[in-house]
């Protein structure tokens, strides 16, 4: 059984950027800037954000966070999300999900320009990579596909079950592995909160990928022997014996699951670096106008 380790190839990935950075900056140039609005006090949110902002210092990048109040209102978002659209120093930007409940979170991601949209959650970049033309991915399921890559798992042919049909995980990550390229080339089914027969379709499964957002949602019972496991989730449970007073755990139960998986990404050290990475490595391609001429 291989263990997918993510923190290592989004090690791998960075070392490289950092590289092409440095000589960038060498050459005078200024370096590639990524912004992030969050809005409100939402733990896991504030973690993501300071965990970007820290891969950015590693590869060079320059990184802004603006840090808002819950009760912020929706229209004053939208002008700091137009001030960052014309700042021409920004190469790309986030606003951090969710936002609180009084802001129209598709308001805010469409009023961002799909040039600096490095999230991929804009209407356009989603309509790109459906129709492969080239796009900012939603870094997640760029993520999943770079674990693969590196970590050379065959994909063509075989069949791939994805859990969760979300807008920036389940839904694009099945498109992405049924389309023609390497890592694809699956036969791919989604199941969601309205498949019957959960556990039937996943005995099937050559690559298992659970974005549910269940945890431990998938039991050694829902894998066959031999399949590939990405587990996406995320979940804080309380844990007395950890200094932080809680541990993460993923929507795969990893201890009971893992000896029947010929490779798996466990919970954390998996999807989580690789996701980060991904945004980075979106932000590298908007400095470099790589999608967006």
């Amino acid at each position: 059984m291989e263990i997918i380790d993510g923190k290592k190839i989004a090690a791998t990935i960075k070392d490289d950027i950092k590289r092409q950075v440095a000589e960038i900056i060498d050459r005078g140039d200024r370096a590639p800037h990524l912004a992030a609005i969050i809005v409100g006090d939402d733990p896991a949110s504030h973690t993501y954000v300071n965990g970007k902002e820290k891969a950015c210092q590693e590869v060079g990048f320059t990184s802004s966070i603006y840090r808002l109040p819950a009760s912020t209102k929706e229209e004053e978002l939208l002008k700091i999300v137009q001030f960052l659209n014309n700042d021409d120093e920004v190469d790309g930007f986030i606003v951090q999900v969710p936002l609180p409940k009084h802001i129209n979170e598709t308001t805010i991601l469409q009023a961002i320009r799909p040039s600096k949209d490095v999230d991929g959650f804009h209407p356009e970049n989603l309509g790109r990579m459906v129709t492969g033309l080239p796009s900012f991915i939603s870094a997640t399921p760029f993520g999943i596909v770079k674990m693969l890559e590196h970590a050379k798992i065959e994909t063509e042919g075989k069949h791939c079950v994805v859990l969760g049909r979300s807008n920036n995980v389940g839904t694009p990550i099945s498109i992405l592995m049924s389309r023609k390229s390497n890592p694809g080339n699956c036969t791919v089914t989604l199941c969601h909160t309205k498949t019957t027969n959960v556990k039937e379709i996943c005995l099937t499964a050559d690559i298992l990928i659970a974005a549910v957002g269940q945890p431990h949602y998938v039991k050694a019972d829902m894998v066959k022997k031999g399949a590939v496991v990405i587990d996406v989730g995320m979940h804080r449970i309380d844990d007395d014996t950890k200094k932080t007073g809680y541990r993460l755990i993923g929507d795969v139960d990893y201890l009971n699951v893992a000896p029947k998986c010929s490779a798996i990404s466990p919970v954390p050290g998996g999807v989580g670096p690789m996701t980060i990475v991904s945004l980075i490595m979106n932000t590298f391609k908007a400095y470099n106008k790589e999608i967006y001429k």
